[in-house]
């Protein structure tokens, strides 16, 4: 675990952390980006993703310490000022520290094993925001959901700003992707569960009527803000429902929504 000092925005093995901005280049690349603190943690306490490298400051680095001791890797460890990441990254790095992770390949939603067992499933349609998705992602994890899948136009959650609005949760929750959108939502129903698209259609079941009658296994449903769910992947669930809000309120943010279902039925699950 070298600890190298760095003081030139152009040394070459810095090559990682230019165009960060960039989640196409950091995908070609085969990387992505952990920012933060506690998801730069994350991401070095992970049992399966690799750690290639880090660029901190020294404040930083005295942070992590306790989990660099504790967990040592062949990963190299690059030391400058805030000045100096800045100029290397193009922008202000939250709180002095990033990370590279070495992308792992992308998984179908056929080879989740967590679908077997699972209770509680988020699946998501066409949501391209990075706040939300990781916003979902950390509810995901705070109510117990057992994975979450994707329909092929959602954002990355490996996207550095999903993975620092979800406190890392993107690395921690298994995702996968359904390919074949809609239709894959089949499979879904096949495994026994019941796909429940939250919508704010007045003529949905109110959530606490769903609740009352739960049934044993649920994919919560979710779609982009402002359209919302397809007209297909509406068709393919088995119950419509919605959360009361006030008159004259159109509808909540798809992230806030999520968390108030998941509430609802990660208690239960």
């Amino acid at each position: 675990m070298p600890i190298v000092q760095v003081d030139d925005p152009q040394d070459p093995r810095l090559g990682d952390y230019r165009d960060v901005p960039d989640p196409v280049l950091l995908r070609e690349r085969g990387i992505f980006v952990a920012e933060s603190r506690l998801v730069v943690r994350e991401l070095l306490a992970h049992p399966h993703l690799r750690t290639r490298s880090l660029l901190v400051t020294e404040a930083a680095l005295e942070s992590l310490r306790d989990l660099l001791d504790a967990r040592p890797g062949d990963h190299t460890i690059y030391v400058g000022t805030h000045q100096f990441l800045k100029r290397v990254v193009g922008y202000k790095v939250h709180r002095g520290c990033l990370a590279v992770g070495e992308r792992p390949p992308p998984r179908p939603d056929t080879e989740l094993p967590q679908l077997a067992s699972a209770r509680l499933v988020v699946v998501l349609e066409n949501v391209g925001n990075p706040d939300n998705v990781g916003g979902i992602f950390r509810n995901a994890a705070a109510f117990g959901a057992a994975c979450v899948l994707l329909s092929p136009n959602c954002c990355d959650p490996l996207y550095r700003k999903a993975i620092r609005t979800s406190l890392g949760a993107t690395l921690r929750v298994p995702y996968g992707i359904i390919e074949d959108w809609p239709h894959g939502l089949a499979r879904l129903r096949d495994h026994g569960f019941t796909v429940a698209a939250l919508t704010p259609d007045p003529d949905a079941d109110d959530l606490e009527s769903f609740i009352e009658h739960r049934p044993p296994r649920v994919v919560l449903l979710l779609g982009t803000e402002g359209p919302g769910l397809s007209a297909g992947a509406v068709d393919r669930a088995d119950r419509h429902v919605r959360i009361p809000i006030a008159p004259g309120i159109d509808s909540l943010n798809v992230a806030t929504a999520s968390g108030i279902a998941l509430h609802r039925l990660g208690n239960l699950s």
